[in-house]
């Protein structure tokens, strides 16, 4: 099981940062890693909206299905899915912090079929890129919502 933390802090309010991490449909202009991302679920973002994200990752094209598994608005949601053996979750939680909001994130990822589990070692390797991918998606929605007008 491979877990990942991170904490930013946004010079913003919490209800701008919180509608800006949260808007799925803007994120391929905000995350530079993102190349597209369809929404499979009418309506706003809420638990169980489902999408599908195409994102570089290790210089190739990569896309997912994923759901809202927890949606909080103003606090906190959570984004899983099973992708080669592996379940993940990803949760984001927002609190207001020293005049900005307070963001952390934390992904688990556990692997869940008998493959996956056996490359576990191997998928240690892993570990490092993907953790600067999750903290420059972060990085990229923190400076959009600083640089941009509300």
């Amino acid at each position: 099981m491979a877990e990942f933390r991170f904490t930013k802090l946004v010079k913003a309010d919490l209800a701008r940062t919180f509608d800006v991490f949260s808007d799925l449909r803007a994120a391929p202009q905000r995350i530079e890693a993102i190349k597209r991302l369809e929404v499979l679920t009418d309506g706003p973002m809420r638990a169980g909206t489902r999408f599908r994200e195409t994102r570089m990752m290790f210089n190739r094209e990569a896309t997912e299905e994923m759901e809202v598994t927890d949606f909080q608005p103003g606090r906190s949601y959570t984004v899983c899915a099973n992708s080669c053996g592996t379940a993940w979750a990803c949760t984001y939680r927002f609190q207001p912090e020293s005049g900005g909001t307070r963001v952390d994130m934390e992904m688990i990822c556990r692997p869940i079929t008998f493959f996956a589990k056996l490359m576990t070692p191997l998928s240690m390797l892993m570990s490092g890129p993907m953790k600067k991918m999750l903290e420059k998606d972060l990085d990229d929605l923190r400076r959009h919502i600083e640089t941009s007008a509300n």
